[in-house]
């Protein structure tokens, strides 16, 4: 049977899904992988470990019965976008860990850029933030011994996951990045698709560092013969939210979806247009297909999932991320309890890395559920903020939100979300979005598919939440947030 894999690099794992024509999923293979925080707001991984992982997965995905390594028509990667690697070109190792997108030691780098913060979101769509690429680039250089002497020189090679990864499927014969991923690094030009100079000088970067931009479907190599026995195409990269939404057949201007992760990411796909955003909002690329390019809205919530693993990890008010749902469930309401969930400052729309995490409301009244409760709606409320802001960008209402990612599974949380949006909240029949965006993106470059209408097609859906009627009680919950979040957002 013939299949593409989809490489999906996560934050805290490294997976492989092989899919077939009709995208039914063949084989799964996963294996997390350390989180590293050598300083308070620091968080690295390390990259060989990432490929270690990564290679093991996609070997055991291989020894499935189901696949047969001569039918594997091409392989598709999505990744951690913002998480930075620099390696050296002659023997392949990493100079540094890799510095996580949610790592914040660049927070006081960028506040010293606060007067380019103009001529960096009229060329990149992006706010000057320590979350994106160019800042921990900057660091490296300047902080790792004789690293800015080696990338003079043209030695180094920077990449984010997918570059590092292609890299070493490669053995080191091809440099790449996709639009989607050079789209959020500060240092490319989304309406010249082109890495940009005068940003290079700002932060001091040679472009000597730099990959080869490509498109987001198109054969750009092969898989090393040594690792799986013969050559695979690589004809596949998005950054995973871009994939998301891809893989979520958000293909017409105005659809949006949400990604229910370790953070929230929501994207609009606004078309052939770049949205330059009034309200804080990144403009993006959501991926460039047949030589054109469609951009998009984008929003994340730095801490979505995470709360949940803050509740078992640190309150121990749970012991598995499972029980949430079932805990919050034994209260009708929250109790009169906000959490606030800044634990890693507040993205968009505020974007302030100071702001800290908070709980309102307490009363000797208050119990686990309550605030079980009120963490998930915060990551809905949270979620809200963002689409409502991206609807005053773009100038129209969205129809419905599709959504993905681990939580999207929570029942609580999506009903929840379709009060507080009083919108369809959408969940499609794959829970694997991010990957079958990556295997789509592969299979439609070596004709695994013919055109989108065909995937299009074989897209489904597995439950739509309607918004319950009672509205008072969610406007009291928005209410209260509202006051609350001013509070510590100053």
């Amino acid at each position: 049977m013939e299949s593409i894999i989809a490489i999906d690099a996560g934050t805290t794992s490294s997976r492989t899904i092989a899919f077939n024509k009709k995208i039914e999923q063949l084989a799964i293979s996963q294996f997390e992988f350390t989180q590293i925080f050598p300083k308070k707001s620091w968080v690295e991984h390390d990259p060989n470990e990432i490929w270690e992982t990564q290679l093991k997965a996609i070997k055991e995905v291989l020894k499935n019965d189901k696949i047969d390594v001569e039918k594997i028509k091409s392989i598709g990667i999505t990744n951690q976008r913002e998480t930075t690697v620099i390696w050296n070109r002659d023997n392949g190792k990493p100079i540094y860990n890799a510095i996580v997108w949610q790592d914040r030691r660049t927070a006081k780098m960028c506040e010293n850029l606060s007067n380019q913060t103009t001529t960096f979101l009229e060329k990149t769509g992006l706010v000057l933030d320590a979350y994106f690429s160019g800042t921990k680039v900057k660091w490296i250089l300047d902080n790792v011994e004789d690293a800015r002497e080696l990338a003079d020189k043209g030695k180094l090679a920077f990449g984010t996951i997918d570059t590092w990864l292609i890299w070493k499927l490669t053995k080191g014969k091809v440099h790449v990045t996709d639009v989607t991923n050079a789209s959020r690094t500060l240092l490319f030009n989304i309406n010249t698709l082109q890495w940009d100079d005068e940003l290079l000088d700002i932060l001091n970067i040679p472009k000597e560092l730099l990959p080869k931009v490509v498109s987001s479907s198109e054969i750009i190599g092969h898989t090393d013969s040594s690792l799986f026995g013969k050559k695979i195409p690589i004809s596949g990269i998005a950054g995973d939210q871009q994939s998301a939404l891809f893989g979520q057949m958000c293909i017409k201007e105005g659809d949006v979806k949400n990604t229910y992760g370790t953070g929230c990411f929501c994207i609009m796909n606004t078309g052939k247009k770049i949205i330059k955003s009034k309200n804080r909002m990144l403009s993006t690329i959501a991926w460039k297909l047949n030589n054109e390019v469609t951009y998009a809205l984008e929003g994340s919530v730095f801490i979505a999932g995470a709360i949940v693993q803050w509740l078992r990890d640190k309150l121990n008010i749970i012991k598995n991320a499972s029980e949430i749902e079932n805990l919050a469930k034994q209260v009708d309401d929250n109790g009169g309890i906000t959490f606030i969930p800044a634990l890693s400052g507040l993205g968009a729309p505020y974007w302030n890395p100071n702001a800290t995490g908070t709980i309102f409301g307490l009363t000797r009244d208050s119990n686990k559920s309550h605030i079980a409760r009120a963490a998930l709606e915060a990551i809905a409320l949270r979620s809200r903020e963002i689409i409502l802001e991206m609807q005053k960008d773009a100038g129209f209402e969205f129809a419905e939100l599709k959504v993905d990612g681990g939580a999207s599974k929570n029942d609580l949380l999506m009903q929840v979300q379709a009060n507080l949006l009083n919108k369809d909240v959408v969940r499609s029949k794959s829970p694997e979005s991010t990957a079958l965006g990556a295997a789509f993106f592969a299979g439609l470059s070596v004709g695994f598919w013919k055109n989108i209408e065909e995937i299009e097609r074989l897209w489904e859906k597995d439950i739509t939440y309607h918004p319950e009627s009672d509205s008072k009680k969610t406007q009291i919950v928005i209410d209260e947030w509202n006051k609350r979040i001013k509070m510590i957002n100053g």
